[in-house]
């Protein structure tokens, strides 16, 4: 599906991975729709972005925001692809180092974000793009993130792991499941990228680390590399059902 002029909603688009693929895809002439928590800098991409970008303030978990903003934005123009990056982790270990039981809730809250928020996302998506008369022989396109801990989780990742092995779970049968509508779905499991959650988050000398850990390129992703993945799928009417690592042939340690 061309790129040009049609219409894409980017969740997590006010920053990181998001934010790439926002910057992307409006600079190839889509118009764009983030949505994006209430606290988040979306207005701020708006204004500076200026025409064919908006921003719906939105929790992914919240089924009645949700469906509300979807509705906006197919009423703004037909909706044809969605490029979901909204998601998080949070350190857990099993057992804490006393040996007690981690708490369910470290567990619950990342799994309630990142795989039942993919899946409201997906499901409402898809209620709209249905409707749409076929572009270039897709009526849409679903756009998935995961990540490579999806596979190679460590250790104080469990929550985030199996979160992310989840959404590659969802990929192929929700291909198959919309392909009868002429939806495509794709996932990509980005490896170690120069997020600001990252960059921010990690001391200097780690994340120096990270990117030396990574084959080739021996470098932090960028995100617009991420992004043009992203574009690519949505153009690449043969993409469907598959997730694609994109981190330099890393393959995650322990710790």
């Amino acid at each position: 599906m061309r790129i040009a002029n049609i219409h894409v909603v980017v969740t997590g688009g006010a920053s990181g991975l998001g934010l790439a693929t926002v910057e992307r895809l409006h600079r190839s002439g889509a118009t764009v729709t983030i949505f994006d928590l209430p606290g988040s800098a979306g207005a701020e991409v708006v204004e500076r972005l200026g025409e064919r970008v908006r921003f719906a303030a939105v929790d992914i978990t919240d089924e009645q925001q949700v469906a509300t903003a979807f509705e906006d934005a197919a009423a703004a123009s037909p909706l044809r692809g969605l490029v979901h990056c909204a998601g998080r982790g949070k350190p857990m270990r099993i057992l804490d180092r006393d040996g007690n039981a981690a708490a369910m809730g470290d567990f619950a809250g990342v799994v309630e974000l990142n795989v039942m928020g993919t899946f409201n996302v997906l499901r409402f998506a898809a209620q709209h793009m249905a409707k749409n008369e076929p572009l270039d022989g897709d009526r849409g396109v679903v756009v998935l993130t995961a990540s490579v801990a999806a596979y190679e989780g460590q250790i104080g990742q469990i929550n985030y792991a199996a979160s992310k092995a989840a959404i590659v779970g969802m990929t192929l049968p929700a291909a198959r499941d919309l392909a009868k509508v002429g939806i495509r779905v794709c996932t990509i499991a980005p490896g170690t990228f120069a997020t600001p959650l990252l960059l921010n988050a990690g001391r200097p000398d780690i994340v120096d680390a990270l990117a030396a850990s990574i084959p080739h390129p021996s470098r932090l992703g960028d995100p617009d590399e991420f992004a043009s993945l992203a574009e690519h799928i949505i153009s690449n009417g043969m993409l469907n059902g598959e997730t694609i690592r994109i981190d330099g042939a890393i393959r995650m340690a322990p710790r």
